[in-house]
């Protein structure tokens, strides 16, 4: 099975009148406001995926601040997820610290959804370097036991909109602090995968998992050789972040990674099966 585990989904309405939010969610318009970015609706992705020869997509709506903003694209999201069964896998939008989380994130779990994020934490009020501000929708999802998507970023490097204070040490923290919730770091957990060579992260971070989204813009294909000599190949996911980019466009990255067919196999589904269950 291949399987995209990092794709977002933005229902119609809202990609025709995204400058409407503004005010209320500054994150939303930071994003929005790129050159680079893209919306995708449900029938956009599932063309992708097919085109790419890919079988299913883990998507998301946008995860709000407000978390009625969140209910609305999580319908969007359980609309798709039923419209393409087995095709579409959906997350839930969540917004930790706001009213109402419990009950949409119970609503979610009745209606199929099958994981949490990506959240952006900076962007939802949630201090990243405070875990307690995540503990009800952590242990939420350890009791169901999905997994939480969190999205990270490197500390070193070229700036680039939507890099925040989100990196290998505050993610590090999250995981440390609720070590039995499975979380998935986007973007290579912002470097964190490297730390697992040390030997008190490795067992630390035994509940990580780290997607490759965005991945052919922070790191040469060689990094997958290392994350095999590291022994966390079984945690790689691959990710595309469509509608940033196409599956189509990771083609070259991965045929230059030297992995095994096998290990390919992992990394572009199987590992993501695998985490979901499925």
């Amino acid at each position: 099975m291949k399987l995209d585990f990092h794709v977002h989904l933005t229902p119609p309405e809202l990609s025709r009148d995204y400058k409407a939010i503004y005010e209320k969610e500054p994150y939303w318009a930071l994003l929005a406001e790129s050159p680079i970015n893209r919306f995708a609706d449900g029938e956009a992705v599932v063309e992708d995926i097919r085109q790419g020869g890919f079988q299913a997509a883990a998507v998301t709506g946008f995860s709000f601040l407000d978390q009625g903003l969140c209910r609305y694209v999580n319908d969007y999201t359980m609309e798709m997820a039923g419209k393409y069964p087995g095709e579409i896998l959906g997350f839930m939008a969540l917004s930790p610290k706001a009213p109402g989380l419990e009950a949409e994130f119970r609503r979610c779990l009745e209606g199929g959804l099958l994981g949490v994020g990506e959240l952006f934490l900076t962007g939802q009020g949630v201090d990243p370097g405070n875990p307690e501000d995540l503990a009800l929708l952590m242990g939420l999802a350890r009791e169901a036991d999905v997994p939480v998507a969190i999205h990270s970023n490197e500390p070193v490097g070229h700036d680039y909109v939507g890099k925040v204070a989100v990196t290998p040490r505050e993610v590090g923290g999250i995981a440390m602090a609720y070590p039995e919730n499975k979380l998935v770091l986007a973007h290579f957990g912002g470097g964190l995968p490297f730390y697992e060579l040390m030997k008190e992260m490795r067992q630390a971070l035994a509940n990580v998992w780290y997607d490759t989204a965005a991945g052919i813009y922070l790191y040469n294909s060689a990094v997958f050789r290392v994350f095999r000599e590291i022994g966390i190949l079984e945690k790689i996911l691959f990710g595309s972040d469509f509608p940033l980019l196409s599956v189509k466009r990771y083609e070259k990255y991965f045929a230059s990674s030297g992995l095994a067919p096998e290990e390919l196999e992992g990394v572009l589904g199987e590992n993501g099966r695998k985490l979901l269950k499925l």
